[in-house]
């Protein structure tokens, strides 16, 4: 018997149909891959069983049991945990006062059993095999320990079934692993984990069997050591998706961009220059310093040394109005939902907030004006959305970060900060933002992204600067981009080499 049965299951929203009598099964013990593209209806699906929307029709068992109208707490009655793609932590709260938030251990005088709690986090994070203060503040932890954090609220729970929604989007090599070999301790300790993503090379890695949707739709499903990548990627997207190189030789002209020797939080003595219409990577291992230096270049925070000089002129005091309205800087953050979207505001709204920041002194918005333009954007990232004045939050992930795109296109920037740009959003639509990031480039835009999937960088970058603690460990040219030698600065397994 499954431990998971879905037959039949259909949703709607506003009349669209996006799960269309779905099936779905997986077995006890296994690593279940849940694949598609973005709007594909996967993550419906999945908060369907997890009790955040109520299913049209069909039917859901777990363990051999129905549930009907399942709500968020009857769902992790029956064993259920879903770790969302947007990680559901308090910042302000303290790891274990995220762990026991609402299941509270008391003393008979009703008062928080503070020890006992702790110790109880401790006892967690043990048998994860990872080393994360109860004490510490929620907002100052990597993104790798608020994962590990969730999974550890899922065994807490008790949970049988996990549900793992793009786990590693902002995971470097070495914490995937991590993460990989948790989840190997864990199944066989007869857990089952239905995992969710884009990456392929980890789907073959870590998953036994897979099932894969496509407009809402069952398409296949079948044993992981029976098809390979390119048939996967071919179900979802429904047509053969090529794997060739993207990248291609562009003239470049002056210097537009120079760092000397800026330091701030997180990075210390950066250099390095940025001609127009260049593409430079930047990597290293997460919090290795290339997204705080982003968001210091974007004046999210200050400079504490150094100058950045941007078109022949230095920029001093630098804040966010001043980068994108004097230094014509823009920016898409990493972590959209902390730092990017704007749940409560429609798509249109989120879509043109920042040009109009810039633009503040008209007295009106000309809501046809912008709807066409937003028109404009959804067919060069090919959005799917039922309205622009839908709320973003009805979007999926992927499609809520080519909204944050959008947004930035419309700015009419000159040179683009994009950290982790490709989170959450599958292999074909991967392949069309790499291809917008090089027709970018060639109208003269200047380009930085920063990632943690070298396979990135290869496929852009005219130059990759890889960071190690904090500092520019080296600067590789086109011709000496690899994933061996970028990781082996990455981690400072050899010298630095700077020109």
């Amino acid at each position: 018997m499954p431990v998971l049965s879905m037959k039949n299951v259909s949703k709607s929203f506003f009349g669209v149909t996006v799960l269309d009598k779905v099936n779905f099964e997986v077995e006890k013990a296994e690593v279940h891959a849940l694949l598609g593209e973005n709007g594909a209806g996967k993550s419906t699906l999945m908060n369907i069983l997890g009790g955040v929307y109520a299913k049209d029709s069909g039917t859901v068992e777990v363990n051999g049991v129905t549930l009907e109208n399942t709500s968020v707490n009857e769902s992790e009655k029956a064993g259920v945990a879903f770790v969302h793609q947007e990680l559901n932590l308090f910042n302000d709260l303290l790891v274990f006062e995220n762990l026991f938030l609402g299941k509270e251990i008391l003393y008979k005088t009703r008062t928080l059993n503070k020890r006992a709690m702790i110790a109880r986090t401790n006892a967690l994070f043990e048998e994860l095999g990872v080393n994360i203060n109860p004490r510490a503040q929620v907002a100052d932890l990597e993104t790798s320990q608020k994962q590990l954090l969730e999974i550890a609220k899922a065994l807490d729970a008790k949970a049988g079934l996990i549900i793992l929604d793009e786990p590693t989007t902002s995971l470097n090599t070495s914490e995937v692993q991590h993460l990989f070999s948790i989840v190997r301790g864990l199944q066989k300790k007869g857990i089952t984990f239905i995992f969710i993503s884009h990456k392929m090379p980890e789907v073959f890695t870590i998953a036994d069997r897979y099932t894969v949707l496509r407009n809402g739709c069952f398409i296949k499903t079948g044993k992981i050591s029976d098809t390979t990548p390119r048939e996967l990627t071919t179900l979802m997207v429904g047509r053969e998706v090529s794997d060739k190189e993207i990248y291609s030789a562009r003239e470049q002209g002056e210097v537009v961009l120079e760092l000397q020797n800026c330091s701030g939080t997180g990075f210390r003595d950066i250099s390095f220059k940025v001609r127009r219409g260049e593409i430079i990577g930047l990597t290293g291992l997460a919090g290795s310093g290339a997204s705080d230096l982003m968001q210091a270049m974007f004046g999210v925070a200050p400079f504490s040394g150094g100058s950045m000089t941007v078109f022949g002129k230095k920029l001093v005091r630098l804040d966010i109005h001043k980068a994108m309205k004097v230094a014509k800087i823009g920016m898409i953050p990493t972590n959209r939902k902390e730092n990017s979207v704007l749940p409560d505001m429609q798509l249109l709204e989120n879509e043109y907030i920042s040009e109009h920041t810039l633009s503040s002194w008209r007295l009106h918005i000309f809501k046809k004006r912008e709807i066409a333009k937003y028109n404009h954007y959804k067919k060069i990232l090919n959005i799917k959305d039922n309205s622009c004045h839908d709320i973003v939050t009805s979007l999926s992930g992927g499609n809520q970060q080519k909204i944050i795109l959008a947004r930035l296109l419309n700015t009419n920037a000159d040179i683009f900060l994009l950290d982790n740009p490709t989170q959450g959003i599958d292999v074909g639509a991967k392949g069309e933002i790499y291809k917008l990031i090089l027709r970018l480039s060639e109208q003269g835009k200047t380009i930085l992204v920063n990632t943690l999937e070298i396979p990135e960088i290869e496929k852009v970058a005219d130059q990759c600067v890889v960071f190690y603690h904090g500092r520019v460990h080296t600067i590789l040219n086109r011709n000496k981009i690899d994933e061996t030698t970028v990781m082996l600065h990455a981690t400072g397994a050899v010298p630095p080499a700077i020109a």
